[in-house]
């Protein structure tokens, strides 16, 4: 809504607007391109032109859709996934995302899949058995040594350090 509130004060007309991605029907002069630029970082957003920052977007938005937004995960492996969700061959798409954001498509995907662990061990609804069955790890041990080499921490330990964060934040 604020892309869209912003794209019709500036007299533009977009044709598509979705997660990460406006697209408008009109060729931008200088000076409108330097308007919407100025406008959309007023709104903690960015007007990326460059074909590989975009490229490199549209992977990263796939990948934060697949293990934050969507219950049931993938069931072909991510480079399939991927290439048919953003129409590019995997080693190109790898290539690019490594270039443009400093870090491989699988290091960011494993990130994101740890966020979500963390999220979910918060949240102390599912047992870690059926939060590594929900994220397709294929074993408890798995998913506790990916978490464990990656923060340091267990999962039963950090699940502890942040029930008693809460705790103690609720007793001041």
């Amino acid at each position: 809504m604020a892309v869209k509130n912003k794209l019709e004060k500036l007299g533009l007309h977009q044709t598509k607007i979705e997660l990460g991605v406006a697209e408008i029907m009109e060729d931008l002069s200088i000076e409108q391109r330097d308007n919407l630029s100025i406008s959309l970082k007023n709104i903690g957003l960015e007007l990326m032109e460059d074909r590989k920052n975009i490229l490199a977007e549209k992977v990263k938005t796939a990948i934060i859709d697949l293990v934050h937004y969507t219950d049931n995960q993938i069931k072909i492996n991510l480079s399939d996934y991927l290439s048919e969700r953003v129409f590019h061959n995997y080693a190109f798409l790898s290539k690019v995302f490594s270039e443009v954001k400093g870090t491989t498509i699988e290091k960011f995907y494993l990130s994101q899949k740890l966020e979500k662990v963390k999220e979910l061990l918060v949240y102390d609804e599912l047992s870690l058995s059926d939060i590594a069955f929900k994220l397709h790890y294929s074993s408890v041990a798995h998913l506790s040594n990916q978490f464990k080499k990656m923060t340091g921490l267990t999962p039963s330990h950090f699940k502890n350090l942040k029930q008693n964060r809460c705790f103690a934040l609720a007793d001041t």
